[in-house]
């Protein structure tokens, strides 16, 4: 059985070492690097025969038409912010993020690639992807499994959507790489145990990463009932970022704490946090001996999912169609913008 957690860093490392690729950083605009997260919510095209659960059925939007615009208002909001790399989760599969980068293409003229492998939640059939464009530049997309050590240690639990993406990027004369993790997790107060334990499992692959000085982000809808800026080492975030080994190397640091207490919600329900980028400190701290990655700074962008007014809950939930288009808020979720400067 092939189990990533114990091989792939060390040939993933290897392997990035050993590649190379053309470059003439001279020629190349050293660009910021922004990414964003975006919980597309049900981003589902209107075709339901290749969905096998009812409630993915259900869920798929209800006609060509009803799909045509949430792919454009995506595709539309995306091309106002055109971060360099998207996590999204919520999508049907790879296919549908295939339409969303022509829709930027042919609507806006942006060049985007996406990523996607097919996760393993098998009643939502709800995956997680990416989309990128240059100078981000890819090498590697994988999942993760369990080793049979953490299957049979009820400490951890499975982590059905997540997807890692690793990127070249370019800065001064050489590159940098990113390791972005985009995660899923278990929803809802009550799954809070479920999350813990999720949590757990996802440092324990990134951990060591982390500790080895590397560019890491771990992004997405955690799900978490956990305030930013709380000191507990106990919530989902805190353990996701490191506070249960013995070192703080291989600790994240929650980019969500640097935006203003009232600017945090990223979710339709007043209060929720859910959306977060945590980083390694390599991403956060200058290094004046060369040229690096640096946080310069992260927004909650409501501007590009709210239509309108903000949806009332129960007619987002239970009657979003029937909500007229341009009145129409595109998720239940709002976009998170981190960026990285040249520096």
């Amino acid at each position: 059985m092939f189990h990533p957690i114990k091989i792939f860093l060390p040939i993933c490392s290897a392997f990035l070492m050993a590649s190379g690729i053309p470059f003439d950083p001279v020629s190349v605009a050293q660009d910021n690097l922004t990414v964003m997260t975006w919980n597309l919510e049900w981003f589902y095209d209107e075709e339901s025969g290749d969905n096998y659960s009812k409630l993915a059925r259900e869920k798929s939007a209800p006609d060509r038409k009803a799909w045509d615009w949430k792919r454009d208002a995506v595709a539309a909001s995306l091309a106002k912010a055109k971060p360099t790399i998207v996590a999204v989760q919520e999508v049907e599969n790879r296919r549908v993020l295939w339409y969303l980068t022509r829709s930027l293409e042919r609507e806006h003229s942006l060049a985007y690639e996406e990523l996607c492998i097919e996760g393993q939640d098998h009643f939502t059939e709800q995956d997680v992807g990416f989309l990128y464009r240059q100078p981000a530049d890819l090498l590697l997309q994988t999942q993760f499994d369990r080793s049979e050590a953490s299957v049979a240690n009820d400490r951890y639990y499975n982590v059905t959507k997540h997807l890692m993406a690793v990127f070249h990027f370019p800065v001064g004369d050489r590159f940098e790489r990113v390791t972005l993790m985009n995660v899923h997790l278990r929803s809802r107060e009550e799954g809070t145990p479920i999350r813990i334990r999720q949590a757990r499992l996802l440092h324990q692959w990134i951990g060591a990463a982390i500790e080895r000085g590397e560019n890491v982000i771990l992004l997405g809808d955690l799900n978490t009932e956990e305030r930013s800026g709380s000191k507990r080492t106990t919530s989902d975030v805190a353990i996701a970022s490191g506070s249960e080994t013995s070192t703080d190397a291989d600790d994240l640091i929650d980019l969500n704490n640097f935006l203003p207490a009232d600017k945090r919600q990223t979710h339709l329900v007043k209060g929720k946090q859910f959306d977060r980028i945590l980083v390694s400190r390599s991403l956060v701290t200058d290094d004046p001996s060369k040229a690096d990655l640096v946080f310069k700074g992260i927004k909650v962008l409501p501007s590009l999912n709210v239509k309108g007014a903000v949806d009332l809950p129960e007619q987002h939930w239970e009657h979003y169609w029937e909500i007229p288009p341009s009145q129409r808020d595109i998720s239940d979720h709002l976009p998170v913008l981190a960026t990285f400067e040249v520096k």
